[in-house]
């Protein structure tokens, strides 16, 4: 660590540094550099707006003054885009946020700081801000703005009165919900494609602010997604983390929710935030009208008709991991017995007493393991590259410590909304040092398990600069398992382990390897990863769509953010929205805020 960082961000024990501690000092610090930022803007001096930023510091903007997702870094570039966004913006009025928590003294990627939640007014709506001082209270490490309420685009809540005449039969409720979800003679202003926690994370949001939204899915049941999916599946992060927005879970909901609890629970979410919403319909594409600015979508419906949507927005909300990835293994070419993708894996009791081989050391490579092996089948793993493994509990969880207490419950239910705007303050740069810090912890914590796969040889890593799962999430969707008790089997050699290298080939009954040895096999699953969003947009809108879009999903180094995701893309009109049941509650308002602005005639550009 640099002499510099040492300066500014001591190490201290928190509860010995009395001049910080007395007197509310810290709270007055965050005033005084708010104060001062505040003038520093109005004045439009960049002079003296670096001067309250350390050099080493960065500013992450959720659209307040970019309509951007984005992250700078240093001094020097971050004291000029400021400037020039507040100027442009009209951002005024900046300030401590009373309705939030105090400031005060935290510890962040190892560092110590001062902590404050500020506010702020543009020409385009309301602003929230996270930012940390050093020590001293003269200069930010990192700041932080967003969007939090556009003005006149507030959230659609009716406090009509309800009209008692003497029409009896006059439509009520249901009646009404029904006639606006068929949209007869009228477009939804927007299509979402995918009806899982990601689509309707995002309609609900769109549904507040008064657009109207439909979210279109194949699956026969809302939810189906989670439904369908393998019998014993359930979350590996903690209940606390995932709730929805505007409707969290309730206290009796179990510490990791089930598969069919959580489909459920969309369900029931669809219905309580009156999300418009087909099933059984497919989408087969759409071509963009530039001149028009509306797309013409196809979509197949349940009896089989075809119909055509005029949307002035598609939001793609198929997920991550939403086309399976089959990859061609020629060595497989003469192999008899049945071979299945991970995703069409159902439960492990229709091969008791068989036996199995599953491709793939990922979450549900692990998963269908120890499932086949519950149900009595003799499987063996076969892994073809480095994975990191990690226990369940408590070290995976402690990556989202900001929401947990040592319990595993959430801090405090009330500051749900704090802990959300602190998560989305991070940069890039900060999360990746607080992750690795992280990872040398549950290295050290679950060092028995790690030496007992590594003797059974399996080869771990823990991702890109041992910075852990979630950034490895962020970049690949996967390749990752959090231990819910497979690792423990192979560790234990109950499941079977070999190298993809060592196999020479496949037989019609089951596989060579390179050292003679012969292994019987009656199934094959490739639990082998889905095709990214990228994959999807080339099929459904072409080539030269997809090329104007570019890279969904992955870390931008310049950026330092998501490609594409939850904000303007290259393509007019298209959006994404993916990721872990948290990062849509947090960012799928700021998606639906960009296409309300949109509606409401505000110019925001797009990428070309």
């Amino acid at each position: 660590m640099s002499q510099y960082w040492l300066r500014v961000f001591p190490r201290v024990p928190l509860d010995m540094d009395a001049n910080l501690m007395k007197n509310g000092s810290n709270a007055e610090f965050a005033y005084q550099w708010a104060e001062k930022f505040n003038l520093a803007i109005q004045k439009e001096n960049s002079k003296n707006l670096g001067v309250l930023f350390i050099d080493d510091c960065h500013w992450r903007d959720l659209l307040a003054l970019t309509w951007k997702i984005e992250t700078c870094s240093g001094r020097g570039v971050i004291q000029e885009k400021i400037i020039t966004a507040a100027k442009i913006q009209g951002m005024r009025n900046f300030r401590i946020d009373e309705r939030r928590s105090k400031p005060k003294l935290v510890e962040r990627a190892g560092q110590q700081c001062i902590e404050a939640f500020g506010c702020f007014d543009t020409n385009i709506g309301k602003g929230v801000s996270v930012f940390r001082l050093a020590l001293d209270g003269k200069q930010a490490w990192t700041f932080m703005s967003a969007l939090e309420e556009l003005f006149d685009g507030k959230p659609n809540i009716s406090d009509d009165i309800p009209d008692v005449g003497t029409d009896i039969a006059a439509p009520n409720w249901l009646d009404l919900r029904e006639a606006t979800q068929e949209f007869l003679h009228r477009d939804p202003e927007v299509l979402i494609v995918g009806g899982g926690h990601a689509g309707c994370t995002s309609a609900a949001e769109l549904g507040r602010l008064g657009v109207e939204t439909l979210v279109v899915d194949m699956e026969k049941r809302i939810g189906d997604n989670w439904r369908l999916r393998y019998h014993s599946l359930k979350l590996h992060n903690r209940t606390p983390i995932n709730h929805f927005p505007h409707m969290p879970f309730p206290d009796t909901f179990p510490g990791y929710i089930p598969k069919d609890k959580l489909a459920n629970w969309i369900e029931s979410y669809v219905d309580a935030m009156e999300i418009n919403f087909w099933t059984e319909t497919r989408f087969d594409g759409a071509e963009y009208n530039f001149d028009s600015q509306h797309w013409h979508a196809r979509l197949t419906l349940k009896d089989g008709s075809s119909r055509i949507l005029k949307p002035k927005h598609i939001i793609m909300a198929t997920s991550v991991s939403g086309t399976p990835n089959m990859p061609q293994i020629p060595i497989l070419d003469g192999f008899s017995g049945k071979v299945v993708h991970s995703s069409q894996f159902k439960n492990g009791e229709d091969w008791n007493g068989k036996e199995a081989v599953v491709f793939g050391t990922g979450t549900s490579a692990h998963d269908i393991c120890q499932n086949l092996y519950a149900n009595h089948a003799k499987v063996t793993m076969v892994q073809r590259s480095p994975t990191m493994v990690i226990n369940v509990d408590p070290s995976a969880q402690l990556y989202d410590g900001l929401y947990l207490k040592a319990d595993g419950k959430t801090k405090s239910e009330g500051l749900l909304v704090e802990l959300d705007q602190i998560n989305s303050s991070f940069p890039m740069a900060v999360t990746r040092r607080a992750h690795q810090i992280i990872t040398r912890k549950v290295k050290k914590i679950d060092a028995g398990l790690l030496n007992g796969l590594e003797a059974a040889g399996f080869k771990l890593e823990f991702g890109e600069d041992d910075t852990g799962w979630p950034l490895k999430y962020r970049q690949r969707g996967g390749g990752y398992y959090f231990n819910a008790g497979c690792s423990d089997l192979i560790a234990a050699r109950k499941i079977g382990l070999m190298q993809f290298d060592d196999i020479k080939t496949f037989t019609e009954n089951g596989l060579i390897k390179k050292n003679g040895e012969s292994q019987a096999a009656d199934l094959v699953v490739l639990a082998t990863g889905y095709k990214g969003q990228d994959y999807l947009t080339k099929e459904l809108f072409g080539a030269e769509v997809a090329e104007r879009v570019g890279k969904v999903w992955g870390v931008n180094a310049e950026t330092q953010e998501l490609n594409n995701m939850w904000t303007l893309t290259g393509q007019p009109g298209l959006w994404y929205t993916a990721g872990s049941l948290s990062q849509c509650r947090i960012y799928s308002k700021y998606l639906a805020m960009q296409i309300k602005a949109i509606q409401m005639g505000h110019q925001l550009t797009y990428p070309l």
